[in-house]
């Protein structure tokens, strides 16, 4: 074989080995392509779904914002409301009470509660209190009490009733209309299940 023939096979082998890198190359090529490609997409997914989730929980945070808002405003309204049906209930019956008050029943329910407080104050001395508008049956009260009474005007005691305090013990007794009715409004508050249709 000649030299012609060895350099003919010498460069056919350098071009089948190149042709054989070329095809590796482009294999590696279309390979790291590929596998960015992959990477790109995979990346872009992921990005992708964190923008939607942040966004989503952005949405849910503003519509719980705006779910709060609405629930305060009507717990608000709701209360208000209620606070509106109990005054209204409980001037209805303050004012009733004070209609009692103009009764010959009233002049009788104050005696009873003279005698209750005399019972508990025993044979002590005592103040009571009444309102302004009863010191007309004063003299009728003080015969309640053994150990002596005197009887005073009261500014707060609107509505009636006794109100009896002894030094010696050093308690007070209240048997007045206004803090029963007090007493009722706390209870009523308490316990009514207010329904606001």
């Amino acid at each position: 074989m000649g030299n012609t023939a060895k350099t003919d096979n010498f460069l056919k082998a350098i071009r089948r080995h190149v042709s054989a890198q070329k095809k590796q190359m482009l294999s590696e090529v279309s390979q790291i392509k590929e596998e960015t490609l992959t990477l790109t997409r995979s990346k872009a997914e992921q990005d992708s779904e964190k923008l939607i989730a942040d966004r989503l929980e952005q949405k849910r945070t503003e519509q719980t914002s705006v779910l709060a808002k609405r629930t305060q405003d009507g717990q608000r309204a709701l209360f208000l409301k209620r606070a509106e049906m109990t005054a209204a209930v409980f001037e209805k019956a303050t004012q009733k009470l004070i209609h009692y008050t103009k009764t010959p029943a009233y002049r009788e329910s104050l005696l009873i509660s003279a005698d209750k407080i005399a019972a508990l104050f025993g044979g002590n001395e005592c103040v009571l209190y009444v309102s302004a508008k009863d010191m007309s049956v004063a003299a009728d009260l003080t015969a309640c009490f053994t150990g002596g009474a005197e009887v005073k005007p009261d500014r707060t005691i609107a509505i009636g009733g006794i109100k009896g305090y002894c030094r010696a013990m050093g308690i007070v007794a209240d048997e007045t209309l206004d803090s029963k009715l007090l007493q009722q409004r706390e209870w009523f508050i308490e316990n009514a299940q207010l329904s606001v249709l």
